[in-house]
């Protein structure tokens, strides 16, 4: 199960849906083509406009963490008198608002700083790779192999003799491929980096967007958070009323799932951002703010965040020693051991964890159907089909077993009877 924590605190208040009649009364064939063409039309509306998806779930993720404390806010009396739900939702946005502002003064300015740092030496570094250092680090990198009897040929020369000369020889135009990483990269930091107007153009318009875009998200938000009721009240409706008590189930399952998910997943993307700049300060790695940023945001897309954020971090530690970069990488193995096998199972808990094969498929299927916005919302969409499916397969193993038991009480009572 979920954390008890996680769980207390998103818990929707879904109340169950009385029913009319018997309970067990099917509903009728013209009930369920209304009710099907309902969700038809919902489902067709979802893909039309899919391109305001992205916006429209932001603005839905964020109600749904912030939900359970606007409730709680509300539900708690100050001075006689409860607290109304636009006041929770004001003092939960001022709360956003006050953290974004302390870490736009304590950490941003040094941000900016690294920023600068690393593409002013990533230059640097690139003008320095000329082709007789490209020749030396390929002579050297030949030189530590031979001493170890491993004779490989990096550039057009003759291996280095080694201890025990026999046996084949493994020849890798490594100079060549250097050659042409440096030259790409130059050219591209030529067209991109030295752009700095077109740069600096492009930045304030996508900055400008996304400020924007936040605002609606967080003004959505507020208007799902003020009356939650109708929304979820509109839902039910499209359910008969016999089959009330199953989608109370079902969404309790959803719910289930989802907290664990996404709560967890911030929880444990904080605490591996912590962690890692942590380990970075300690190991004296450069641009360890930016490293440690961005291996927390990449850490909201399992599996595929980890490892690409791990490239970044051994690659400049790299540039400083071998060393660095052997302990920076067990660090990160170690922050990741940390979160599989202790975070893991205590936030997010074993019914909330999904398949590793569900998540990778989840992520591309999301990435290549709406690109990076697809990749990011992958996992909370499938947490909720998956959420559905075991809820429908658990009621056909259970009118499987129904059925099953029936037949053996029938054969056991002509068998009774034939005794008899």
């Amino acid at each position: 199960m979920v954390d008890p924590i996680v769980r207390g605190l998103y818990k929707f208040d879904v109340k169950p849906i009385r029913t009319v009649g018997s309970p067990s009364s099917a509903p009728s064939r013209a009930v369920l083509v209304r009710v099907a063409a309902l969700w038809l039309a919902i489902a067709v509306a979802l893909v039309a406009f899919r391109g305001v998806l992205f916006t429209f779930g932001g603005a839905l993720l964020i109600a749904y963490l912030a939900e359970p404390i606007v409730t709680r806010l509300s539900s708690k009396p100050i001075g006689g008198r409860t607290l109304p739900r636009w006041a929770g939702i004001l003092a939960v946005y001022a709360a956003l608002f006050l953290l974004v502002y302390a870490f736009s003064i304590a950490a941003l300015p040094q941000l900016y700083r690294e920023l600068v740092r690393l593409v002013a030496e990533a230059r640097e570094l690139l003008n320095e790779l000329t082709p007789a250092k490209i020749s030396a680090y390929t002579r050297a990198a030949e030189e530590w192999l031979a001493s170890r009897g491993i004779p490989i040929v990096f550039g057009d020369g003759e291996p280095l003799p080694a201890p025990s000369d026999s046996g084949p020889k493994l020849h890798f135009d490594l100079e060549a491929t250097l050659r042409s990483i440096a030259l790409t990269s130059s050219t591209w930091a030529r067209t991109h980096l030295m752009e700095v107007v077109g740069v600096s153009q492009r930045i304030v318009t996508h900055l400008v967007g996304g400020i924007f875009q936040l605002f609606f998200m967080l003004m959505v938000a507020a208007f799902v958070l003020l009356d939650p009721a109708p929304i979820r009240s509109f839902f039910r409706s499209l359910v008969p009323v016999q089959w009330g008590a199953g989608f109370d189930s079902l969404l309790a399952r959803i719910d289930d799932k989802l907290a664990g998910v996404v709560r967890g997943q911030i929880l444990i993307c904080l605490v591996n951002g912590a962690l890692t700049l942590v380990g970075l300060l300690i190991l004296k790695v450069k641009f360890a703010l930016i490293l440690a940023t961005l291996a927390t945001l990449l850490s909201f897309i399992p599996i595929f965040g980890t490892v690409i954020s791990t490239v970044p971090i051994v690659l400049v530690a790299l540039t400083q020693s071998f060393g660095t970069a052997l302990g920076a990488l067990g660090w990160v193995l170690g922050i990741h051991g940390l979160e599989a096998y202790l975070l893991n199972p205590r936030i997010l808990g074993t019914s909330a964890r999904i398949h590793p094969v569900v998540i990778a498929f989840a992520l591309l299927a999301g990435e290549r159907t709406f690109g990076f916005a697809g990749a990011l919302f992958a996992v909370p969409v499938a947490s909720i089909l998956l959420a559905v499916f075991l809820h429908f397969k658990e009621r056909a193993d259970r009118l499987q077993a129904e059925e099953l038991g029936a037949d053996v009480q029938s054969d056991a009572k002509e068998s009774a009877e034939a005794g008899s």
